[in-house]
Order: structure tokens, then sequence, then C-alpha cells
């Protein structure tokens, strides 16, 4: 048996690499061939699954502080993703937060960076970030605009959220209460206005604009194009060729639920899987909302117990994969 393990990452625990090569690790022990394609959707991990970093720079982080961002140029196209310079990791997560005051400054910067060392295409992954204030930050670090023209500007976005959306689907994860939120949501509406007002973009009305607190909304407004991250990432990667090589697909993340079907890794291979009339399966740390039910699932949690897959996510894959491919 042939099989291609084309898995996002388990946030928090294990790298798409990682869970890769566990995977790719079990299905060997069980005997079949196995070829690693580790995914992403636009979110943290973009930029490895399109190369990795060749480039590092100092930019501002998303409460002020400096940060040292990895990115990568090869020939004139650039590769940057905004959790790398405004990411919520780089607070310590949402109780470090402070959700209205942080900006996208250093995604901004990032872009400079890489225009001014030649790049004339540049992709922003936008998943994993700290902020909501819709681009406002990015776009004041990018003045003048004008030094963006001839350079094109790709949004990789893990979600089709519209704009003022953004605050409510997004705030509460960012560390924001309830009051927060509303304020966010309401600067997200004046914001939106002076977009229309100073570039012609109606950012409201198109989807994918409120992606990372409503940066991809921002960059839309400075005439960048958003797009699904993980079909860009799958293209680059000829994903659809590798699925109808093999005769099973291995997939996964680290919490399976309805929002894995729109625009996410586990989604978008199931998808592809399916078109080619090829076999998949996933492998998650858990499972939310009866999705479990949509495509074979192996559920680790439920397997060896949600702490045990939490302290060893790539052991319990690795057995995983190997049970359930040796028992068919």
């Amino acid at each position: 048996m042939k099989v291609l393990v084309a898995p996002d990452k388990f946030k928090g625990t294990a790298s798409a690499a990682a869970v890769a090569e566990a995977a790719a690790r079990g299905a060997s022990a069980a005997g079949a061939q196995a070829r690693c394609l580790p995914m992403a959707d636009g979110g943290e991990g973009t930029l490895e699954a399109l190369g990795g970093p060749n480039r590092e720079t100092v930019v501002t982080g998303p409460l002020g502080d400096p940060v040292t961002a990895a990115w990568r140029l090869q020939r004139s196209t650039a590769v940057v993703e905004m959790a790398a310079a405004s990411g919520l990791a780089l607070v310590g997560g949402p109780d470090g937060n402070d959700p209205v005051a942080a900006s996208t400054a250093g995604t901004g910067e990032l872009i400079v960076a890489a225009v001014e060392a030649g790049a004339r295409q540049i992709i922003v992954g936008v998943g994993g970030s700290a902020t909501t204030d819709g681009g406002f930050g990015a776009l004041r670090a990018m003045y003048p605009l004008p030094r963006l023209r001839g350079t094109e500007l790709i949004v990789a976005c893990d979600v089709r959220t519209r704009f003022l959306d953004a605050a409510a689907a997004f705030g509460p994860q960012k560390g924001a209460t309830p009051a927060q939120v509303e304020f966010l949501r309401r600067r997200l509406e004046r914001l939106a206005q002076v977009y229309a007002d100073e570039y012609g973009i109606v950012v409201v009305d198109v989807d994918r604009s409120g992606a990372a607190g409503g940066l991809a909304g921002g960059l839309l407004a400075a005439g960048a194009t958003l797009v699904d991250g993980f079909d860009l990432v799958a293209d680059h990667l000829d994903l659809y060729e590798a699925i109808e090589a093999v005769d099973l697909v291995i997939t996964g993340e680290g919490f399976l639920d309805e929002e894995s079907f729109h625009g996410k890794v586990v989604g978008g291979v199931h998808s592809y899987a399916q078109a080619a009339g090829v076999d998949v399966l996933a492998v998650v740390g858990q499972a939310f909302d009866g999705a479990s039910s949509r495509l074979p699932t192996l559920v680790l949690a439920d397997e060896f117990g949600l702490n045990e897959a939490l302290a060893h996510p790539e052991a319990c894959i690795e057995q995983a994969v190997r049970r359930h491919l040796g028992a068919t």
C-alpha cells in the first residue's frame, strides 16, 4: 500500500512535519510505503510548508516589543507569516495579550523588508494573530503605499470570516472581554469606512477580509488579493498529483470540528482525496460537533486518553496509525 501523509500541525503540541513523520513511521511499521507532505492553510506553518525561512528581520511585536521574525525570499517571491511578527504566541497567549492595543505594525514592517529586498510577489500567511486592528498598524508601517507598486501581495487566509465579524469570531480567543469585543467591532466599522473613503475598497463585503482580526481586509485595501490558504499551499506542493499516486491519504490536526471543513487542511485534503477517488484517514487529537462522522477518523484522546495524547502526541499518532493499518 502507498500512503501519502498530509497533515496540519497539532497546535501547541506538534508541528505538521512532526505529525507527518510520526504517522509515516506507523504506516511503515504496518508494511506501507509512506511519503510525507506536511500541509498548512495560511496559518502558522505556512512558511515551513512553502520551503522554510532563510531570512530574519527585527520588527515591532504585537505589544510594541521588538521581535525577530523569520521569513523567506527565493528569487523574487517572499513568504512572511504574520504570526512571526504579530502572533498571539509572541505575547504568551490570551492571558498575556492586550487585545485592544495589539497591533499588526510588525507584519507591515516585514512586508516592507521583503519589498526592499527585491520581492515582486509577497505571500502573507495570516493565521495565529494577537490582533484585531483591521490591519491599520500594518498599513501605517507600509506608508507610503506607492512603494508597493509593482509588487503582488497575496494573502493566504485560513478562514472565510468577513471584516466586521472578526471581533466576535476571534476576539475572545485573543483575551478580549465582551465589552472589548464590542469596542473592537465598532472600531472595525469605523476603519472599514476609512478604507472605503481613502482606497475605494468596500472590505466588509469580501469573504476572508476578517482573517487575522481584519489584517486581510486592511491588506485588501492596499491592493492585495485574498485567497484560500490551503489551496495556495496545495498548488505549490502539487498535492492533487501526489494524492493520485497513492492508495490512502492520512491527514490530521489537533482539533477536528465543523470549522475543519471550511478552509482548513483536513477538509481540504478530504475534498481533494474524494475528487481523486482515494481513501482518506484523519488522525486528530480531539473531535467535536460530530465532525469525526464525516470521514474515517482516529481520535487520540479516545484511544489513549487526553493527558497522554497531549503529553506524547507523536508516539500516540505512530501507534494509532500502525494499529489501524495493521488491522486493515
